[in-house]
């Protein structure tokens, strides 16, 4: 481990635990708002986070052997994020909450046994059309900021909702 390596893997960390913590405390209707533009269930967008980990650890540890990401696209990535939204319409808050621990974990562990070497290595992107990327920035754009991403769009949301009551 180096302290990239674990620089990078304590950003995922923390993400996952601020999700972990805005989810964690939500009420079973709000668990169930759709995401605004998105439409997935706030709980379904959670479990999404942790099921997405895995995919996208493999994918950094693709590049890090200087190998390309053939066949991922924009669209691949639709298509698997609407069939794990209809898979997963009724999560509980326990397994979504389970799952983000458990794979994030994981993840972060990945992530600390990469070298410097590795995370410097670029190979072609095909979620990036082709562009020859670092597993560091394929691991900042996907695995760590997933978390973020998605927290920032369940406080929208949530927020939204708090607005639509009062007005």
């Amino acid at each position: 481990m180096s302290e990239r390596t674990d620089a990078l893997a304590r950003r995922l960390e923390q993400g996952a635990e601020a999700l972990i913590d805005l989810a964690s405390g939500l009420t079973e209707s709000e668990w169930n708002i759709r995401i605004p533009r998105d439409g997935r269930k706030i709980g379904v967008v959670v479990h999404h986070v942790a099921f997405m980990y895995p995919l996208e650890i493999q994918l950094a540890q693709v590049m890090a052997k200087g190998e390309p990401v053939v066949g991922i696209t924009s669209a691949t990535i639709d298509d698997i994020n609407a069939k794990h939204a209809k898979d997963q319409d009724g999560v509980t808050k326990a397994e979504a909450l389970e799952a983000v621990r458990r794979n994030s974990a994981a993840a972060a562990t990945a992530i600390r046994a990469l070298s410097d070497q590795e995370l410097d290595q670029a190979a072609p992107l095909s979620l990036n059309a082709d562009a020859p990327l670092t597993t560091q920035f394929m691991l900042e754009d996907h695995a760590v900021r997933h978390s973020y991403h998605h927290a920032a769009k369940i406080r929208a949301a949530l927020q939204g909702t708090v607005l639509r009551k009062v007005g």
